[in-house]
């Protein structure tokens, strides 16, 4: 029995072993990097953009020359043949038996009513949209890895704010404890004194989870292995975020000018559909040889002329496709109007929100020096049997709420910065980092 508990033991410390968390301490720069190179996210949007490359280039592709080569051989058994130019006598017929049949054939569109025109810029737009909206992502992640950053910050705050009240709670239960021993406090003070320190305990392994749910979230989102613990180099984003405050990016919404690139393709593509009332008209030529044995035989065959191509029918038909394509251009011009409004806002809001952060920053601020102050008048009388133990308790909370309140705005400034970068589409830029 005592070799099978000796067994669990040591093979508990090899799993824990195996499984020893790393820290790796960070930057928001450096996890804004991390996150629109590797993430998934990231990799999905330049697929996107790399697909519509492509079919831009597909489109391409048709306004070069049409080059087909095909040959036949054909082995043909009792065929009687019979010919103006037999030779054979007694009205033999001539004997076939096979077949040689080969031609080239090339076409190079001329005019098509302005429809591979329109088509390619249409797809050129698209591809620019695309690559646009890979942009937007990008700035999404980014705001996304501020947005973790923030609450992580904030979770490390509050546990480390909880460990230091949590060993004054201790203290403060001891010291009771000892004063009921002792026959100088109602035990019912001591009971209040423990329900505080209870609650303390309580919140502290809230913000544990919650850090830790934070934690894989990040870790997860920069590939990073599962045990690690980031560490955030506060420092270094107090930096970031002066040296942002003092410079000055021009940009634009990369969103918005996806909606301005897809208008444009719909305007493009009312030109293409257009283009059905027109004639199409290519040059061709080509090439044949043929030989039929003892028959026929053609040799250097060349061809060359223009083909003309008109569907009647479209003139009746086509006029349904260029409404249709009107009114996606129209649905796209009215999408981008909104989205001007819609960013306008936007931008207005963010700004709003960072200016009231730095505002309850400093009433914060103060309060925390109220809020200690207050203890220490309190815990003054309470030495003095001038104030109640209710009293102590608590001006103790509220001191240690201010101090929550101070640490949550702290985080918070720095987010409402970034969400105001990301309305004005300037997050990843004011970081110098390279968008691919």
């Amino acid at each position: 029995m005592k070799y099978n508990k000796i067994t669990i033991i040591i093979t508990l410390l090899v799993m824990f072993s195996g499984y020893s968390q790393e820290k790796k301490k960070l930057s928001l720069k450096e996890a804004i990097s991390l996150a629109i190179t590797k993430s998934d996210q990231t990799t999905l949007s330049n697929l996107k953009a790399q697909t519509a490359k492509l079919e831009m280039e597909t489109i391409k592709n048709n306004q070069y020359p049409t080059v087909k080569i095909s040959g036949q051989y054909m082995r043909l058994t009792n065929a009687d043949v019979t010919s103006a130019f037999s030779t054979g006598s007694g009205g033999k017929g001539i004997e076939v038996n096979q077949l040689l049949f080969g031609q080239a054939n090339a076409s190079m569109p001329l005019f098509n009513g302005f429809k591979l025109k329109n088509s390619i810029d249409a797809s050129e737009n698209m591809y620019k949209a695309e690559a646009s909206n890979s942009i937007h992502a990008k700035e999404e992640i980014g705001l996304y890895v501020v947005e973790l950053f923030a609450k992580l910050y904030q979770s490390q705050e509050m546990i480390e704010l909880f460990k230091e009240n949590l060993k004054s709670a201790q203290q403060r239960t001891k010291d009771f404890s000892a004063m009921v021993d002792n026959g100088l406090m109602a035990r019912n003070d001591l009971l209040k004194a423990q329900l505080q320190e209870s609650n303390i305990q309580l919140s502290m392994d809230n913000a544990q989870k919650n850090f830790n749910v934070i934690n894989y979230q990040l870790v997860t989102l920069l590939k990073l292995p599962e045990n690690t613990i980031v560490d955030i180099d506060i420092e270094a984003v107090k930096n970031d975020m002066v040296l942002n405050r003092n410079a000055y990016v021009e940009a634009k919404r990369s969103d918005f000018e996806a909606l301005s690139f897809q208008q444009k393709a719909a305007e493009a593509n009312v030109k293409a559909s257009q283009s059905g009332y027109y004639p199409s008209i290519a040059l061709m030529g080509g090439y044949i040889a043929f030989d039929l044995k003892n028959v026929l035989t053609v040799t250097n065959a060349m061809n060359f002329g223009v083909g003309v191509n008109y569907d009647l029918s479209n003139i009746f038909k086509n006029g349904k496709e260029v409404k249709l394509a009107k009114s996606k251009a129209e649905q796209a011009k009215t999408a981008v109007s909104m989205m001007n409004d819609k960013i306008k806002e936007e931008v207005q809001q963010a700004q709003e929100n960072y200016n009231l952060s730095e505002k309850q920053n400093a009433v914060y601020k103060q309060a925390v020096e109220q809020a200690a102050e207050n203890y220490r008048i309190v815990k003054d009388k309470y030495d003095n049997s001038l104030s109640t133990t209710n009293d102590l308790l608590e001006a103790d909370t509220q001191q240690l709420q201010t101090k929550i309140n101070l640490a949550l705005s702290q985080a918070d400034i720095a987010l409402k910065y970034y969400q105001l970068q990301f309305a004005s589409g300037k997050l990843i830029n004011s970081f110098n980092l390279t968008q691919k």
